[in-house]
């Protein structure tokens, strides 16, 4: 989706890089809330305690199930999960307001909890430990460009002004 708010024309011709903005710009899957509009993604990993193997069939789908209708109820949505025997790897894209926190305590919680209850036949309960990473469309090295491209661009229009 394109987002009005990153408009391409605002990129200055003159400065180096424009084309390579512009495309970036322009290609950026954009979401948005009443008051933002964002492109934010979450790697989390977690693991059960004591690292134990328990996350194989049947409690590997139990838990992918559980874990996609926290997402929904909370309106976040899954790009990839991955159940491995021993930790999960969750990629999500959470609006802005979500703080990474936050997100892990909904799903390592929330997650535990419904498990517990639905099934008596065996228990999770995760560590206190997590790993969040955060990935987007833009690498940081090009956000630094376009921020300190800016500068030149008004210098640009400062000098053409006079």
């Amino acid at each position: 989706m394109h987002s009005p708010y990153f408009r391409t024309e605002l990129a200055n011709p003159l400065h180096d890089n424009y084309i390579y903005i512009t495309i970036i710009i322009s290609s950026m899957e954009t979401k948005s809330t009443r008051h933002s509009r964002y492109n934010i993604f979450y790697h989390l990993v977690w693991i059960p305690k004591y690292r134990r193997k328990i996350l194989e069939e049947p409690t590997k789908s139990r838990v992918e199930v559980i874990l996609r209708e926290i997402a929904n109820e909370k309106g976040l949505d899954i790009s990839a999960l991955e159940i491995m025997p021993d930790h999960i790897h969750l990629f999500v894209s959470s609006p802005p307001q979500h703080s990474p926190s936050l997100l892990i305590n909904w799903f390592k919680g929330i997650s535990s909890r419904l498990y517990n209850h639905r099934f008596k036949d065996s228990r999770i309960q995760w560590t206190n430990a997590y790993y969040v990473g955060t990935a987007g469309t833009v690498s940081k090295e090009t956000i630094q460009k376009y921020i300190e491209g800016q500068t030149k661009c008004q210098d640009t229009k400062v000098e053409l002004q006079e």
